[in-house]
């Protein structure tokens, strides 16, 4: 199989291109040269944003599989699909589950309306517009039976460049009381990037097209479990404080944002985070990996790198402030008995 990856170099594109070199495919990967690619692969340089920014491209190839993480103006989308539609057989594009209309009750499935995409032409509008305006862009270009929309939802593992797993496996290892965002029984939805790699590999394999739900089943995990598997591989000493919802969201702290990943529990945030169907992406072959080996080699990778995972510049940095971590936890021992 010969796989073009448009990006490649960073968290999914290069997990997709490590999981497709162990399958004995031929891949290439158009990117800026910012960061060095995975070895074995061939490097095509380009920068999506500017003029001719495609040339590279234009030159020539054909490949199998064409996939795409793009995240930003859909035009980028367009333009590569338009030019890759006579040379390439199918066409994937990793979307999100951010493109479903906000918010949705739990169970939702890839039926669910979605927001109006951003015109291809237009600039960066949001992430959802975009990324539904990108699989609009792909849908033009390839048609309806040469395009595959993987809708992931949260996105863990190695090589991650957004910092919700770094953040809570940095803060455990510091060790002392750490602030853990209860209940403990939470349910979790994420999707290994390894494992949606590895699907999206066999989708297209198998022929698949239209969209799917990509993430673990719902219950995959709790709070609980990640964290515990935090604690475990660091060899941390540090001790879990469980705290209310309340107590947390009355001192102010940000969910998702400020505490990473979790979202509390019965409310639309929660539904819609952790509650997607994805039944369909289960009987199409999705496999998910426990939670504690997806911290474990995650937890190797960042020591790998000396413990500083490396963080998109377009995405705010992540994590509660040690000194607002304290008052809450403070907070909370005067209101438990």
């Amino acid at each position: 199989m010969r796989l073009l990856l448009l990006g490649g170099t960073e968290f999914v594109g290069r997990a997709v291109a490590e999981t497709a070199l162990g399958h004995g495919w031929d891949v290439t990967v158009f990117h800026r040269g910012r960061h060095a690619p995975v070895a074995g692969v061939r490097s095509l340089h380009g920068d999506r944003t500017a003029p001719d920014g495609l040339t590279a491209l234009a030159e020539g190839g054909t490949w199998d599989l064409v996939v795409d993480t793009w995240s930003a103006a859909p035009r980028a989308v367009r333009d590569a699909a338009r030019l890759l539609r006579g040379r390439a057989e199918r066409y994937t594009y990793v979307s999100s589950s951010s493109v479903y209309v906000w918010p949705q009750p739990a169970g939702y499935t890839e039926d669910a309306p979605v927001v109006e995409g951003a015109a291809a032409d237009a600039e960066q509008t949001d992430y959802a517009r975009d990324k539904r305006g990108g699989e609009l862009a792909a849908l033009d270009a390839f048609g309806a039976d040469r395009s595959l929309f993987v809708r992931a939802g949260l996105i863990l593992g190695p090589y991650e460049n957004i910092g919700r797993l770094p953040w809570w496996l940095g803060r455990i290892a510091r060790g002392g009381p750490v602030l853990a965002p209860g209940p403990r029984d939470l349910p979790l939805q994420y999707i290994d990037v390894r494992d949606l790699a590895e699907w999206v590999l066999g989708a297209a394999v198998a022929g698949l097209n239209g969209p799917y739900n990509l993430v673990s089943p719902r219950g995959h995990t709790t709070t609980g479990e990640l964290l515990d598997a935090c604690v475990a591989v660091t060899g941390s000493t540090a001790e879990l404080r469980w705290t209310d919802p309340d107590i947390v969201l009355d001192a102010g702290i940000g969910p998702w944002t400020e505490l990473p990943i979790w979202v509390p529990p019965a409310t639309d945030l929660h539904d819609t985070l952790h509650g997607a169907d994805t039944s369909r992406a289960a009987a199409a072959g999705l496999r998910c990996r426990p939670v504690t080996e997806t911290v474990t080699d995650t937890w190797h990778w960042l020591l790998g790198l000396g413990g500083v995972a490396p963080q998109r510049p377009d995405r705010p940095v992540l994590g509660v402030r040690p000194d607002k971590e304290a008052s809450v936890l403070e907070l909370r021992e005067r209101r438990v008995p």
